[in-house]
């Protein structure tokens, strides 16, 4: 298992540290150009579709998603553990630098996600009771006929439901409980052996109240998954932006340094906090960027699966919703819980965020550090709390696009019998950390990359013949609509 583990790790950081690095930003920057700087051309109507309700919601006897039950589905996947622990570990490796480049990333993929949600419209299938269905595999199978296509779209299909529905949700769960243990169980020893690792009974009864949460969610369909996540989302993301605003506001004297810290760490680590950071601007570059597309999953295949079930009148609609998923989801939420870190001066070496060997907090517990500088002990309630709206709205969110693909492979049975085995993922994953299921979730959520990057490259006509449309034909008589050639053809 341990040499399993080392090769699963290895292919891990090629893939992670290397390939997807190129893939992605070399993607983000073909999309970014072939849509004519589509992020910034759609980034207002996108805002004026998510906050005017411009989708509208479902009419009776409609099946699927509305617009905003849609992206809020997208959301939930996107906002994670990585919003809160994943961008801590980020900085405390890459330095304040790090931000920078995720910003970088993220603007690239507002792109990327833009032509996967339009291309998940395109050619998405309508189901019996009306509803629809599409993502990845429906799109591969359009640009590539016959075998390489379905063979592709088949591998595409079992890394999600595995990399996202099992290991994934399996991981968010282990978070959960983590964080609950230390905000109100940090007393607790009474409990049993479990693979080798001693597991408290507080984190069985977590993942316990999880599973049956979730199982009650999921056993109401996309209908239910959606109704949930267009509530959950906007209040979890209300909350934790109230939270780390107010930290914020208390060290607005410290905004400057901030700043600095961020963009001259950016080129120049070794510059920022009196030289505490003896790292290169290479590995700056690949935290910051990595960081920001496994954030925001732009590029990863994931996100369509929800975006497919929109009902919008046009496909380029729900493509503006998507670059302001990613907005939402980095230059928000990841970002603010990075200037939280930097501001209260955590990075620094005497903080209270190093061990007694001047050691640097990872993770959550450099986070969790962060806020008690002025929540002081329920900074670590405030954390545990967040940790749960993000971490399972996650699984909502990546139940969701595992089942869409296990039906794409096994039809309604696979459905109910993936169900099933997710709920015993998320109880085992709450127990212990088990350093393979890490880490098999992280390979296999950067292997569906290579398919879904393929795919989307290969219709990139199709995405211009789609927007090349709306601009032509479909604003012109929806002057509502907000854009920018609606309101031009409204005056005349």
């Amino acid at each position: 298992m341990d040499a399993f583990n080392q090769l699963v790790l290895s292919v891990q950081n090629i893939l992670a540290g290397y390939v997807l690095l190129v893939v992605l930003v070399g993607a983000g920057i073909w999309f970014t150009v072939k849509t004519g700087f589509v992020q910034i051309k759609e980034f207002g109507n996108g805002w004026r579709r998510l906050l005017g309700g411009l989708g509208g919601g479902k009419k009776e006897g409609e099946g699927g998603l509305s617009s905003f039950q849609a992206v809020t589905t997208a959301i939930a996947g996107q906002v994670g553990t990585g919003n809160i622990a994943g961008v801590a570990t980020a900085i405390a490796a890459g330095g304040p630098g790090a931000v920078f480049w995720m910003w970088v990333s993220a603007f690239l993929g507002m792109a990327t996600i833009f032509c996967e949600a339009v291309l998940a419209q395109a050619t998405r299938k309508q189901l019996s009771d009306g509803s629809y269905i599409g993502g990845p595999v429906y799109y591969i199978r359009e640009a590539y006929k016959g075998t390489f296509g379905k063979v592709l779209a088949g591998i595409f299909a079992v890394l999600i439901a595995l990399a996202l529905g099992l290991f994934g949700n399996a991981v968010q769960a282990n978070s959960i409980s983590d964080a609950f243990h230390s905000a109100f169980f940090a007393n607790v020893t009474a409990g049993f052996e479990f693979m080798g690792q001693h597991v408290t009974y507080d984190k069985l009864a977590c993942g316990i109240v999880i599973a049956a949460l979730a199982l009650i969610i999921f056993a109401g369909g996309v209908s239910r998954i959606g109704s949930v996540t267009e509530k959950l989302v906007p209040i979890m993301a209300i909350f934790y932006l109230i939270g780390g605003l107010i930290i914020v506001i208390a060290n607005f004297t410290a905004i400057p340094y901030t700043l600095q810290m961020i963009f001259v760490g950016a080129f120049n680590p070794r510059a920022v906090a009196g030289g505490a950071f003896g790292i290169a601007v290479q590995e700056a570059v690949k935290l910051g960027i990595a960081r920001g597309l496994f954030n925001n999953e732009a590029g990863l295949g994931s996100t369509p699966n929800a975006h497919a079930q929109a009902r919008v009148d046009h496909p380029v609609q729900q493509g503006q919703l998507a670059i302001v998923s990613v907005f939402i989801c980095t230059m928000m939420l990841t970002t603010l819980t990075a200037i939280v870190i930097i501001i209260t001066g955590m990075l620094e070496p005497d903080s209270i965020a190093h061990s007694a060997d001047g050691v640097l907090f990872t993770g959550v517990s450099l986070t969790q550090a962060a806020f008690g500088t002025l929540y002081g002990s329920f900074g670590n309630i405030f954390i545990a709390i967040a940790m749960f709206f993000f971490a399972f709205s996650t699984v909502l969110g990546w139940y969701f696009y595992g089942e869409s693909n296990i039906r794409y492979l096994f039809g309604k049975t696979g459905v109910k019998v993936y169900l099933g085995v997710v709920c015993v993922f998320i109880i085992v994953g709450s127990l212990a950390q088990v350093e393979t299921v890490w880490n098999l979730s992280d390979c296999f959520n950067s292997m569906m990359v290579i398919p879904n990057i393929l795919g989307v490259l290969a219709l990139t006509k199709l995405v211009q013949k789609y927007y090349k449309d709306y601009k032509e034909n479909f604003c012109p008589n929806h002057p509502e609509d907000g854009s920018s050639w609606a309101k031009k053809a409204a005056k005349k």
